[in-house]
């Protein structure tokens, strides 16, 4: 079938093409339109976007069900970049973190070194 529809250049092995997208340009703009805008805490029920939200979002807007790997995959290729903020323990004390990094007196200091020790007599 490759030899029929391409000639002799139709047997050469390429990249096979895979699903399409299920995401079109209309769904790719609103959805960058959405983020660029940031939620509202009284409609949407979050402070911020997760790649659940937005999976939810696209099902309540465009009846699409889509996976969040696959959304992160689409969101990527958009230019946006998942940022997470550095996990904190709940029980953490508030200065301890400037306690530890405080700096510590150096383990390896110069001698003082002497004019005899330099040069023998």
């Amino acid at each position: 079938m490759k030899f029929n529809a391409d000639g002799p250049n139709g047997l050469i092995d390429r990249k096979a093409p895979g699903q399409p997208s299920k995401l079109n340009h209309t769904h790719r703009a609103a959805l960058k339109a959405v983020i660029e805008s940031g939620p509202i805490p009284a409609v949407d029920g979050v402070v911020r976007w997760r790649l659940v939200d937005l999976c939810q979002w696209i099902w309540e807007e465009f009846r699409i069900g889509i996976a969040k790997q696959t959304l992160s995959r689409e969101l990527r290729a958009m230019g946006y970049r998942k940022l997470s903020a550095r996990p904190r323990h709940h029980a953490q004390a508030d200065g301890a973190i400037e306690d530890f990094k405080k700096a510590s007196p150096r383990l390896w200091t110069s001698s003082r070194v002497t004019r005899r020790s330099i040069r023998p007599r």
